[in-house]
C-alpha cells in the first residue's frame, strides 16, 4: 500500500509542478508523515505473553496503529483524487491513467489491510497482489529449507542428453502437473526423436502418465505418495533408477541459469521478463557449447602433446 501511495502522489506532485498548480506543493512532508504510520504499523508486534490481558492490549495497540495509518493513507489519496480531477483537463491521459491506476492499487490495498488486521478476515490468496509494479509475481511455496517461498514466476525447462535446453515454457498461474504433456508436445514438433523424457515427482497425475506413454516410448514420472506393488517394481528397477539419475543433470542447468544472471529480473513486464528468460537460455546453450569445443579442443592438445613426447 505504501508504495502505490507513493507513486500515485509521486506522479500527481509533479504533474502539478509541470503545470505550476499548488495542490500537493507538501507532498513531501505528506509522504514522510505516511512513511511514519507505515512504520509504526509494521513495527508493532504481536505479544507472546502467557499473560491474555498484554496479548490483548497489543492486539489492540496493533489495530490502533493500523487504523492511524489507513486513516493517512485515506487522507493523502483523497487529496491526489481531487488534484487528479484538476489535472485531466492539463496532463496527458497517458499521466492520468497511470496515476489512477496506482490509486486503484492503494484503495485495494487499503480495503485489504482492514480486512485483515482490523476485522480479522482471512484474505483469498487469489485476491493478493504481491507487487504493484509487476502485477504478475506470483507467490511461489518451494517447500525447500532455507528458502521457503520465492516471489516471481515458475520458468519449466526440458533439457537433453548432452545439458542443452531444447524448451522453455514460462508458467502463468500454473502448476508443473499442468504443463508437463504440453512440453513433451511442442517440443517434439522441433525435435521428433524425442522418446524419453524424465520428470520431478511434482509434474505427475494420473492423466499425465497416460497421456505421455501415448507420446514417448519411455516416462520416467515418479508417482506421488504410496506405490503399488507393480509401480513399486517399475521405480525400482534398473533402467527407471538409471534415467533418474541422469535426471539430476538439469539441477545444475538450473543452477546456471540463476548464478549467471535469471535470479532476478531487471526489465519490466511480462513480455519483457519471458523475453530476459529466452536470451538467457540462449546465452546458456552457447556457453555449454562452448564448454565442449573448449574440453575437444584441449583434449586434442593433450593428445597432441602425449604423441610429441
Amino acid at each position: 500500500m505504501f508504495d502505490a501511495c507513493r507513486k500515485a502522489l509521486g506522479l500527481a506532485a509533479r504533474a502539478c509542478h509541470c503545470y505550476q498548480l499548488s495542490d500537493l506543493r507538501k507532498s513531501r512532508s505528506r509522504l514522510k508523515k505516511l512513511k511514519r504510520q507505515y512504520h509504526n504499523a509494521r513495527k508493532a508486534k504481536h505479544s507472546t505473553s502467557k499473560h491474555e490481558e498484554k496479548r490483548k492490549d497489543q492486539h489492540q495497540y496493533i489495530r490502533d496503529m493500523h487504523e492511524c495509518y489507513l486513516q493517512e493513507a485515506a487522507s493523502l489519496m483523497q487529496k491526489v483524487k481531487e488534484t487528479v480531477s484538476v489535472l485531466r483537463v492539463l496532463a496527458s491521459p497517458h499521466v492520468i491513467t497511470e496515476i489512477e491506476s496506482y490509486l486503484a492499487h492503494a484503495v485495494r490495498q487499503m480495503d485489504q489491510i482492514r480486512r485483515r488486521v482490523i476485522f480479522g478476515e482471512v484474505i483469498p490468496h487469489g485476491e493478493k497482489v504481491f507487487s504493484v509494479f509487476e502485477p504478475h509475481t506470483e507467490w511461489i511455496s518451494k517447500g525447500k529449507a532455507g528458502v521457503p517461498v520465492e516471489l516471481g514466476l515458475r520458468v519449466c525447462l526440458l533439457e537433453d542428453q548432452y545439458g542443452f535446453i531444447l524448451y522453455h515454457h514460462v508458467m502463468e498461474n500454473q502448476t508443473d502437473d499442468q504443463v508437463a504433456v504440453f512440453m513433451v508436445e511442442e517440443c517434439q514438433t522441433r525435435f521428433p526423436t524425442l522418446n524419453q523424457c524424465s520428470f520431478d515427482q511434482g509434474f505427475h497425475s494420473p492423466d499425465n502418465q497416460v497421456k505421455l506413454k501415448r507420446l514417448l516410448d519411455y516416462v520416467i514420472l515418479p508417482k506421488k505418495g504410496r506405490l503399488s506393488k507393480e509401480q513399486a517394481l517399475h521405480e525400482h528397477s534398473a533402467e527407471f533408477r538409471q534415467a533418474r539419475r541422469q535426471h539430476a543433470a538439469v539441477e545444475s542447468a538450473i543452477n546456471a541459469l540463476e548464478v549467471h544472471g535469471l535470479d532476478v529480473c531487471p526489465d519490466h513486464g511480462l513480455a519483457a521478463y519471458k523475453r530476459y528468460v529466452a536470451l538467457a537460455i540462449v546465452s546458456r546453450n552457447i556457453q555449454k557449447l562452448g564448454a565442449i569445443l573448449r574440453d575437444r579442443h584441449r583434449s586434442r592438445w593433450h593428445q597432441a602433446r602425449a604423441k610429441a613426447a
